[in-house]
């Protein structure tokens, strides 16, 4: 039978999401978590993929476990918890049809960026401290440009292996809160960096460095070189993912 599990984790410690070779990474430790809590090699399968350092408030995998009564494993969130460093908490696990899948049936996505402008040490590795004046109605100006384009190539990593870098973009904007900022974005689905590229290149527009109208050129020019660079990781959140079943099992 095939699972989603919900979770979320603090990513500073990670290197990412994706099991990989030469780093420890969210992935590996869920998927020793759940081999040994149901005696069986499970690999898990996210709904996508997070960079060093960054974190995520809500992120889904999917796995499968064969011959375990459903009340066992739906029931494993205590058990799976305690195998799993504090960096990582499993919220719930849902049944799910056997060809759900958690990165290509979600239909919307949410990420939040945080920056602050003093120095803080309870924002450390969770906030990028930005040194400066931003003009907050100029940034939410230019962010409302992106929901006139679809393709985003100009904010991509070079060399990744999506068939398309189209993307619909459906909220972006800076909110103020008490001693910095959070920027907001929804979309279908992101490209690599995508966040981070558009918050480092919204960051120069409240800067005064360029333009308004410059973001819609940058965007139409389809080159990450004429881009803003990336922010750090430190400050980005995976916040929701949207799936029409897992809402229906809610409600």
């Amino acid at each position: 039978m095939r699972y989603f599990i919900e979770l979320s984790y603090d990513g500073t410690d990670f290197h990412g999401w994706q099991t990989q070779p030469n780093g420890i990474t969210v992935q590996e430790c869920l998927d020793k978590a759940l081999t040994t809590c149901f005696r069986q090699n499970i690999t898990s399968l996210g709904c996508g993929r997070t960079d060093a350092g960054v974190h995520a408030t809500q992120f889904y995998a999917h796995f499968d476990v064969v011959d375990l009564p459903e009340t066992t494993v739906v029931n494993a969130v205590t058990s799976i918890n305690a195998l799993l460093p504090y960096s990582i908490a499993i919220k719930q696990i849902l049944t799910v049809n056997n060809e759900a899948h958690a990165r290509f049936d979600a239909t919307a996505r949410a990420y939040q960026y945080h920056l602050h402008f003093e120095k803080d040490p309870f924002k450390i590795n969770r906030s990028w401290m930005f040194k400066g004046e931003l003009n907050l109605d100029k940034m939410n100006e230019a962010a409302q440009l992106l929901l006139n384009f679809t393709d985003f190539s100009c904010f991509s990593k070079s060399k990744t292996q999506t068939f398309t870098n189209n993307c619909k973009i459906t909220k972006a904007n800076f909110e103020k809160i008490e001693g910095g900022l959070i920027f907001t974005i929804k979309a279908d689905r992101f490209l690599r960096n995508m966040v981070r590229a558009i918050v480092g290149t919204l960051i120069l527009v409240g800067k005064g460095d360029i333009e308004i109208a410059e973001v819609a050129q940058i965007i139409e020019s389809k080159n990450r070189s004429n881009a803003g660079q990336s922010v750090p990781a430190c400050g980005l959140y995976l916040v929701a993912i949207e799936y029409p079943f897992i809402q229906a099992l809610k409600n």
